[in-house]
């Protein structure tokens, strides 16, 4: 019987995290932090948000064009992902613009994702390059 308990006591405490930590639940888009809110209005004027998620304290919201956002707990943009049209380029760092504009004319860049190492953007024709933070080429995937 104590043997029961216990390995009752054990179920119920892997249970405990698995429902505390799922937190990804749809919001409303104006439950979005202001500053997400202001970044979509910059960048993508004219488009709605169709749907929005807050997950793990992050934010994450699609627009009415295919795009998805992800934005930090504060609202600061974490990856654009604008599916088969450039991603605004106000957002692009200078010297990955250059980069991609000298070695990959005519493409876009479609994707762009912040990492801890630095930046990872997709390219048109389906080709990542990995950035560090100061624009230098460091990774190439395809």
């Amino acid at each position: 019987m104590k043997q029961i308990k216990m390995m009752l006591m054990a179920v119920v405490c892997m249970l405990i995290p698995a429902t505390t930590f799922a937190d990804d639940k749809p919001i409303a888009p104006d439950a979005l932090p202001a500053a997400a809110k202001t970044f979509i209005q910059a960048n993508f004027p004219g488009k709605k948000i169709i749907f929005a998620e807050k997950d793990y304290g992050d934010y994450e919201c699609h627009l009415d064009d295919g795009t998805e956002l992800t934005f930090n707990r504060k609202g600061n943009w974490d990856k654009v992902d604008c599916k088969t049209t450039a991603v605004p380029t106000a957002i692009v760092p200078e010297a990955i613009k250059k980069y991609v504009q000298t070695n990959f004319p005519g493409t876009l860049i479609t994707k762009i994702d912040k990492e801890r190492w630095g930046i990872e953007i997709e390219l048109s024709n389906n080709l990542d390059l990995k950035f560090n933070y100061q624009g230098v080429l460091i990774g190439m995937d395809d």
